[in-house]
């Protein structure tokens, strides 16, 4: 037998910390992703570009549209990739964010509530990787819901509508291909709008042992939020709103793309996830949870 066959092979060592943290978020996205609420809400997801498809297959016969109704919903009878892009439009200023509410709103509440939160506690994981891993999970769910809305979309497009060469906002035309490729970015960037919106209602989650208060409380944050962003007497704070800048993906639609208002987006979610992140974390790691 020669020396290399008896030379042991090193194998590299995962510290036991992060073994923790990767056990830690395996199990609240398997927890987060088996509940029945949250399959039920991401069936509510997928079925909504059908619905739109639908309708809007009713209402012209499969032939050109009229102007009227939501972004994009002209452009689909000539095109079923611009359903991906409705539904999008129509599902992230409401039905995407709600979604969002309810699963970081019950993250923590959900487990206070249940009895379960002082179990998870005793792991030697700690606070702050169960606080990481908990909004690691609902930032997975930002971007299975957005995927789960495209890809219904993509596939009730391509069934009831002809698809092929997009035309931009622009007016130039890009193949299917590249089409395709700016669904995909312009599904990201939404996944990303909500960010901020994740990190706020991980906070609200901190503060009450009730997962249904909790909830509500992210959803009515984001129903009055909504109202300020609509009030033109208040256009000053509107740009420091987390949803003013959701609707820019749409200049990924531009031939050239614009960037700023995307960059603006980013930037923002960006800011309400350090300040949401750490007043949960700061609440986390001090709440006494005796019961």
């Amino acid at each position: 037998m020669s020396q290399a066959e008896l030379t042991p092979v090193s194998v590299p060592r995962v510290p036991p910390r992060t073994l923790w943290t990767l056990g830690l978020l395996r199990s609240e996205l398997t927890v987060t992703l088996r509940r029945w609420r949250i399959l039920a809400l991401l069936g509510v997801l997928a079925a909504v570009p059908v619905l739109v498809g639908v309708a809007v297959r009713t209402e012209t016969g499969g032939g050109p549209g009229g102007g009227g109704g939501p972004a994009f919903i002209s452009q689909v009878t000539g095109n079923g990739l611009f359903l991906v892009f409705a539904a999008l439009s129509v599902t992230l200023p409401v039905f995407l964010p709600m979604a969002v509410g309810v699963v970081a709103g019950d993250s923590v509440a959900g487990e206070a509530s249940a009895g379960t939160l002082r179990y998870l506690l005793v792991a030697p994981a700690g606070r702050t990787r169960l606080l990481l891993a908990k909004y690691a999970s609902v930032l997975v769910f930002c971007l299975a819901a957005t995927l789960v809305v495209a890809v219904s979309a993509l596939a009730a497009g391509a069934l009831l509508f002809p698809v092929g060469e997009v035309t931009t906002i622009s007016g130039t035309r890009i193949g299917f291909g590249e089409g395709l490729l700016r669904a995909g970015l312009i599904a990201l960037a939404v996944a990303a709008s909500l960010i901020g919106f994740a990190a706020l209602g991980l906070f609200v989650s901190t503060l009450t042992d009730s997962g249904i208060a909790a909830m509500a409380a992210t959803v009515g944050v984001l129903v009055t939020v909504q109202i300020l962003d609509s009030v033109p007497q208040l256009h000053g704070i509107h740009p420091y709103l987390f949803p003013h800048y959701w609707l820019s993906f749409t200049d990924l639609l531009r031939d050239p793309v614009y960037w700023d208002e995307m960059a603006r987006n980013l930037g923002l979610q960006a800011l309400y996830a350090a300040v949401f992140g750490s007043a949960a974390w700061a609440r986390f790691t001090t709440r006494d949870i005796t019961v």
